[in-house]
């Protein structure tokens, strides 16, 4: 059992009322999982506040609060400390609780919009073919060497990731891969974590329901590689404009990839096919079975971490030709009739213009491109209109359907999408409010050789209407549905 004193290292105290001199069984900020002896860090969130729920902790046995504001009475016997910020002190807390656990793995974040589920998930594939014991911390799961959980957000809170973290060195992981998102990072969650490198992907228009504005979104992004320290490295997209934003007030060794610009890691696309890329990256040609110039981008990002972690080049391009695209990301299915049909994670507008592009350039232009995409409720609503427009100017024919409405109401969020459709695009757009017939109509309009893209959910097998989860796996249905059309 912890004792107070010991896991408030490096917490920023404003004041302290009763003993640190106090065992301690576990911390926890949400109040209903307080067991006897536990730390309660009360938390300001989106839909309530911690503060509220200091007394319901007190007599579910708390024995130590952790607030911002002291409550108007103070429960003798119970330590109370002060702080200015609970989600900072949160994170190094539970870092402490664990024994810092990043620090005795080498643990390397992804951020950017785009590209971060991937590259995290295939540098855990790369190491481990490499025969490494390794970790992985993403949207789709959570891995442990080769223990899989479900993972609830793209970057747990701070209890979850040190807890997982321990559970990999405990397991004798050498490397852990994790997705580092915006909110992840403005809420302190990663605030105590050493990180032996970060990769930046790309910025594009996303999240703007949380971060005000693109700079504010920007620079939560760059404020991650703000605190790397000078022993690790930071990779960046030369390529994206923001990208050396990111590295100028970096103390890490700054390093770059692209495919337009010259970097240190620089590849070229020589061959764009369905079956996969013939690239060029640094004077050698690899053969990969990933499609597209994102994924392009996204596999010189990852030879690059896999080398500055040491791995030989010849090895790592070795590994590179051997891995498999991710859940959810460019998987497709052919159908008896020669129907292609892809399902994407694309629910930003940046993503969807990649993949639609990407359909472009291997496409003979002889087959149709039909389009199945919605956009979430509850979430940014100024991308609706834009990624409307980019499915009906890219496509052949695109429905607009729900994708995960939440709490909102489905055919307002495609009304929303339906006025940025062009004039000239108007006949070539269609919107059906249930996904499954969305779907549907999709296979029933395709013909032989025709390509259907189904964006927005990718790796989700849910669909979420007003709180409740259904079943509902897009690459499922798409192929049961094809099948169907095939008898």
């Amino acid at each position: 059992m912890k004792r107070l004193k010991d896991i408030l290292y490096k917490v920023s105290l404003e004041a302290v009322h009763g003993s640190t001199d106090v065992a301690i069984s576990k911390i926890e900020f949400d109040s209903r999982k307080i067991e006897l002896d536990a730390v309660f860090v009360a938390i300001r969130g989106t839909l309530s506040d911690g503060h509220d729920y200091i007394q319901k902790a007190i007599s579910l046995g708390a024995r130590v609060i952790i607030c911002e504001v002291f409550p108007s009475e103070l429960t003798a016997g119970v330590t109370f400390i002060q702080v200015a910020d609970s989600n900072e002190a949160l994170a190094f807390l539970s870092a402490n609780f664990y024994d810092n656990p990043s620090e005795k793995i080498k643990l390397v974040g992804v951020t950017g919009t785009n590209g971060k589920t991937t590259i995290a998930s295939l540098l855990y594939q790369l190491f481990k073919k490499a025969g490494y014991k390794v970790g992985l911390l993403s949207t789709v799961k959570i891995i442990v060497d080769a223990d899989e959980f479900k993972a609830t957000h793209t970057t747990p809170d701070s209890l979850t990731l040190n807890y997982y973290l321990d559970q990999m060195v405990q397991e004798g992981c050498e490397f852990c891969f994790m997705e580092v998102s915006s909110h992840g990072i403005h809420q302190k969650r990663t605030a105590a974590l050493e990180f032996a490198g970060g990769v930046f992907t790309n910025l594009s228009h996303d999240h703007l329901d949380y971060h005000n504005t693109f700079a504010e979104y920007r620079d939560v992004k760059k404020a991650f590689f703000d605190q790397l320290s000078k022993t690790a490295f930071a990779i960046t997209n030369g390529d994206d404009k923001n990208g050396s934003i990111m590295l100028q007030n970096t103390r890490a060794k700054k390093i770059t990839y692209a495919l337009k610009s010259y970097a240190d890691y620089r590849a070229q696309i020589l061959e764009n096919q369905l079956s996969g890329l013939l690239l060029k990256i640094n004077e050698n040609e690899v053969w990969v079975k990933l499609i597209g110039s994102f994924n392009a981008y996204n596999l010189v990002a990852i030879f690059a971490v896999a080398v500055e972690l040491g791995i030989e080049k010849v090895e790592a391009l070795r590994l590179l030709s051997e891995l498999e695209s991710v859940s959810g990301r460019f998987q497709f299915v052919v159908s008896e009739t020669k129907i292609t049909a892809i399902v994407d994670y694309a629910h930003t507008p940046d993503a969807l213009e990649n993949v639609l592009q990407t359909i472009q350039d291997i496409r003979t232009k002889n087959e149709q491109l039909i389009t199945v995409v919605g956009c979430g409720g509850d979430r940014d609503t100024t991308k609706r209109p834009i990624m409307a427009a980019i499915a009906a100017a890219l496509s052949d024919k695109a429905i607009f359907t729900a994708d995960n409405p939440r709490t909102e109401d489905p055919e307002t969020i495609i009304q929303e999408m339906e006025k940025g459709v062009a004039p000239q695009n108007y006949k070539k757009t269609l919107s059906i409010l249930d996904r499954k017939q969305a779907i549907k109509t999709a296979c029933q309009l395709a013909n032989t050789n025709d390509i259907i893209l189904i964006a927005g959910k990718g790796h989700e097998t849910y669909q979420e209407i007003n709180g409740v989860r259904y079943d509902f796996d897009d690459l499922e249905i798409v192929t049961e549905l094809l099948q169907q059309l095939n008898k």
